[in-house]
């Protein structure tokens, strides 16, 4: 007990200096949102300093923006102006929520983050995937994921998990895209998870690939060791740079 309380104690002051960006990523059912909030309240009864944002949202003017996106009375949205709403969304949250959050040396966890305008906008969408790279670091700057977690699902299985949630504005979205966009001979989710894979094969150090078809507590036991793993070799990194 001794050890765990002293190893609590490094892990929160390392946290506390540097801050620590978490993000969760996957198409809609695959149960990030449950999992982001196991995390943070995880976090917190480990007396670790963290906070829980979404995208879109986080802020008043996110909150209007995500008003505006879910609305299916504006479903024949142009592609680049609902990536732009997006980004906008975005820019506010790290403005005003992340860094802040970061520079007081708090765990910030994102559900959702710059890797979804990639995945929808670029591998959904078609838009040019560096365009969506050049605008998500304008604004994004310096707030960069230390590490994101992709819950990977079947698109149709997310779509049936969300259905059983409740007929949402979220799950409205999402079979919009179901039904209606089909682009290259395949259905939208499927380029966003295609997207997805590429982005966890391009950065396999940063996006952890987790299993979705599982229970949500099994789930959790993989997401919470490889957090704590990464808090323990991030405190031994700061402790080795001690003079």
């Amino acid at each position: 007990a001794f050890c765990l309380i002293n190893k609590l104690k490094r892990i929160k002051k390392h946290i506390m200096r540097n801050g620590l960006f978490i993000t969760f990523e996957g198409l809609e059912g695959c149960g990030k949102t449950t999992q982001a909030k196991m995390l943070f309240d995880f976090l917190i009864s480990q007396k670790i300093p963290a906070i829980y944002t979404k995208e879109p949202g986080g802020t008043k003017i996110g909150g209007k923006i995500r008003k505006i996106l879910l609305d299916q009375k504006n479903g024949d949205m142009d592609y680049k102006t609902e990536m732009l709403l997006f980004l906008a969304s975005r820019a506010e949250n790290v403005r005003l929520i992340i860094l802040p959050a970061l520079e007081e040396g708090k765990v910030v966890i994102s559900d959702r983050f710059y890797d979804s305008t990639t995945a929808y906008q670029g591998y959904g969408r078609g838009i040019d995937l560096k365009i969506t790279q050049n605008l998500n670091k304008l604004v994004v700057g310096k707030a960069i994921p230390d590490l994101t977690f992709f819950l990977d699902i079947d698109p149709h299985e997310g779509l049936r998990r969300s259905s059983s949630f409740g007929n949402s504005r979220e799950m409205r979205f999402e079979e919009e895209f179901i039904k209606k966009k089909i682009i290259g001979g395949k259905l939208f989710l499927e380029r966003v998870r295609q997207g997805y894979c590429q982005l966890s094969y391009e950065e396999t150090a940063r996006i952890k690939i987790i299993n979705a078809n599982r229970s949500k507590e099994d789930i959790f036991e993989e997401i919470k060791k490889i957090v704590e793993k990464k808090l323990r070799i991030s405190t031994k990194q700061c402790l080795g740079k001690k003079l």
